[in-house]
């Protein structure tokens, strides 16, 4: 918080510096720009962004976000054992199903895969991830513990029997419910 007024109080030094604008309520026919970025140069602005607290979570909205996203899951292995390929999609964000869905993706992913190399298979579509990559082996998922990035988002984790945490999914709550976005 101390350093977000440290940034406020040099915008309000830079815009000072800056000469005179219009007057107050005046618009000289350009949109105006958020408190909350920064013009390192006219063609670059930098975004600043309050960094999240996940010790702001409480434990109750810990257990019941787990609980959801234990849900989720579950409704997702079944969807992923039935190769319900509409359900799948039903679960992605629309940026991961377009990520999933590019020929960069799918051919680094056709290189990249052990599995794939050795049989030949070339991915040409987010249905040929599905069926090659995600129906063998997200069937069965569990998820262990969560790691909360912003207050809708979270990142799923599963214990391997070594006992390290592996990350599963990154999730959001998009309002409608929860949607893998990474």
């Amino acid at each position: 918080m101390k350093n977000l007024f440290i940034v406020y109080g040099f915008l309000a030094l830079m815009a000072a510096a800056c000469g005179s604008g219009p007057a107050q309520g005046e618009n000289n026919g350009t949109p105006s720009v958020p408190a909350a970025v920064v013009s390192a140069s006219a063609s670059a602005p930098v975004v600043v962004e309050e960094q999240f607290d996940a010790s702001t979570i409480t434990q109750e909205e810990f257990d019941h976000t787990m609980i959801d996203v234990r849900a989720f899951i579950v409704e997702l292995n079944g969807i992923v054992r039935r190769r319900d390929y509409d359900g799948w999609v039903a679960h992605l964000s629309p940026s991961y199903f377009q990520m999933v869905n590019s020929p960069a993706f799918l051919l680094r992913i056709s290189q990249t895969s052990e599995r794939l190399r050795t049989r030949n298979i070339v991915l040409l579509s987010a249905r040929d991830y599905f069926m090659q990559v995600v129906v063998p082996s997200r069937t069965d998922d569990r998820i262990d513990d969560i790691e909360f990035i912003s207050r809708t988002r979270v990142k799923a984790f599963t214990l391997n029997p070594k006992g390290q945490r592996l990350r599963l999914y990154e999730l959001e709550n998009l309002g409608s419910g929860w949607r893998i976005v990474n």
